[in-house]
Order: C-alpha cells, then structure tokens, then sequence
C-alpha cells in the first residue's frame, strides 16, 4: 500500500478536529497505515489569493518538505487541495500537487473502494463546493460514496451548483453580494426537509451553518436548519 500523509487544514485542526479523526478512521478500515506530520501548516492558500506571493511560497516549500517523501497526501478539503495542485508549481515549480488528493479522489481513483462500510440512517442533503468542483473537477465522487452509505436517504438541494458565498475573504470584502448568495443557499438548504447538510469544505459549512442558524425559528428545527456535516464524518459512521 502506498505510505500515506494527512494534511488537516488550518480550519480542521482550529475548529473541526473531528473531521480528520474520520478521515484516518475510514482509510484504517480500509487497511491504510495513515500517518499525521507535525511539522504540517498552512498551505498558503489566503496568501496566494490575498497577493502576497512570496508569503505563499515559503508555506508551499514548507508543505513540499513535510510531505515530500509520502506516496499520497490525503485531505479533507477541496480548496487547500486545489491549492497544491493549481498554485504550488507557480510558486515553487514543484510537483507535489499530483499526489495531493481530497479524500474521496484517494477512494475512488486510488483506493478502488466506493462502499467504505459505513452506515448512516438519517436524511442528507450535499452541497458541492466550487473549488471541488472547478477546480478539481471532483463531479459526483462525494455523492458516489455517500450513495453506498447504509440507511442515507439522500436529498437533492435546489441549484446545488451555486456558490454559498464563502470564497475566503471574499465574504469579508463583498460583504453584502456574499450575504445574499448565503441566503440562497440557505433557503434552498432548508427547502429540502433534510437532517443533514454535508460538504466537502468545512470553510463553506461555517458560512453556511452560520446562515441556517439565522433563518426563521418558527419553522421546525428539523426541515429548517439541516445540521452542517462534513461527508467525511458520514463515511466515518458505523452506527
């Protein structure tokens, strides 16, 4: 089996850890020895997309050093992902982004597994983040396994293509559009009656977990503020 490194994010290891528990919890099932580097930090993606290159840079030699001798590099975030295999060889020339992969590009297209046991009996909706999807162009490989998942029902989300508004520090710089397109996604999000609300960004669920918490309490918690989960926590259940 390939040596495999896990790259958690800023986000994760500051506010969601149990999001890379899962992670490691399904590559285990799956026979995987995973390994945790604590030299890991930031992959400069807020810097590359602020303007301060040379900032961004050293973070992306950092990484390339950390994980350099790894077979693949496994992440639960499509934007810090992308960030290694779009912006890493203008900053450095490097190639370490081909062996960077979001979580369920590693199950799908490495490991070979679809169904990773796990099991879920509740209501699920699925938001796909735009840099999963335009950047790395992940289509329905987060849905295929969540899909496989033993008592899901899963529920579509009205114009699940549009962005919830997020971008980074395009929510603190164009505070009024990024409120208005968070409203979107949250009525669309409620619409669904679901329990659940997965994704592949944690970044994108803050925002809109954020926004669900705001909408009318009058309508039942259940159909009016699916609760915000990352799909990895999904795949990591047994119960």
């Amino acid at each position: 089996m390939p040596r495999v490194g896990l790259f958690i994010t800023c986000v994760n290891d500051a506010l969601y850890p149990e999001t890379p528990k899962a992670v490691v919890r399904i590559l285990e099932r799956l026979g995987y020895d995973v390994e945790f580097p604590a030299a890991q930090t930031c992959c400069g993606q807020m810097h590359a997309n602020s303007g301060y290159k040379n900032d961004a840079a050293a973070l992306a030699r950092s990484f390339e050093a950390v994980f350099g001798d790894y077979d693949a590099v496994v992440t639960p975030s499509g934007s810090c992902a992308a960030m290694a295999r779009d912006q890493y060889p203008h900053l450095t020339g490097g190639d370490i982004g081909r062996r960077v992969h979001e979580l369920s590009e590693f199950l799908l297209d490495v490991a070979g597994v679809e169904d990773v046991g796990a099991r879920f009996p509740h209501t699920v909706t699925y938001h796909p983040t735009c840099h999963g999807t335009r950047a790395l162009g992940l289509g329905d490989k987060p849905l295929r396994l969540l899909r496989a998942v033993d008592g899901i029902e899963l529920v579509d989300l009205p114009a699940a293509d549009q962005c919830c508004g997020f971008g980074g520090t395009f929510a603190l710089k164009n505070t009024e559009v990024s409120s208005a397109m968070l409203a979107d996604k949250c009525r669309h999000a409620a619409a669904t009656g679901a329990e659940y609300l997965a994704a592949a960004d944690n970044s994108c669920l803050t925002h809109i977990g954020g926004g669900i918490s705001r909408l009318n309490r009058d309508v039942p918690a259940a159909t009016a503020r699916p609760r915000p989960v990352h799909y990895a926590e999904i795949l990591a259940s047994t119960a």
